[in-house]
């Protein structure tokens, strides 16, 4: 089986290319934090080339961009090609299946702009509702309820 899930965001704005039958494929990098600290006690990432296509990848270019969080689902591919020195290169890359935008660039700019903080004063004072305990929603079913053992699904 070949599954890859990540978490991470993206490291430059995605680039967006066109095949010669004009299908869209968009690639960017995502950095992925390691669950551990190295010896000096430093948190390191991962970057990770993903490849997404079609539609899918239209999106990622018009809704995502540098610092994006993203959640991505795909299967790791390699591929080689010949370099300009003759070279065989290799290159290990996540085909993706499905991109979850995790933020809207809205808050991704809020988070990142230190003079729009936000504070409880922030929001607008609005009432909330609540259910009165007095209101039984469940008065009309009657003083009990039998259940015969045979129903339970347990």
């Amino acid at each position: 089986m070949n599954k890859v899930f990540l978490i991470g965001r993206l490291t430059r704005d995605p680039e967006l290319r066109y095949t010669s039958s004009n299908l869209p494929v968009a690639t960017f990098t995502v950095a992925v934090n390691r669950t551990f600290a190295n010896q000096a006690g430093e948190r390191e990432a991962d970057f990770i080339n993903i490849v997404v296509w079609r539609k899918q990848a239209e999106n990622v270019k018009n809704y995502l961009s540098q610092g994006s969080q993203v959640a991505i689902d795909g299967r790791i591919q390699t591929r080689s090609y010949d370099g300009e020195d003759g070279k065989k290169r290799y290159v290990t890359e996540v085909i993706a299946d499905n991109v979850q935008f995790l933020d809207s660039k809205g808050s991704r700019e809020t988070f990142n702009n230190s003079e729009n903080e936000i504070t409880p004063s922030s929001f607008s004072e609005q009432p909330t509702q609540t259910t009165d305990i007095k209101n039984d929603p469940f008065a009309d079913f009657g003083s009990s309820i039998e259940i015969n053992d045979d129903e339970l699904p347990f």
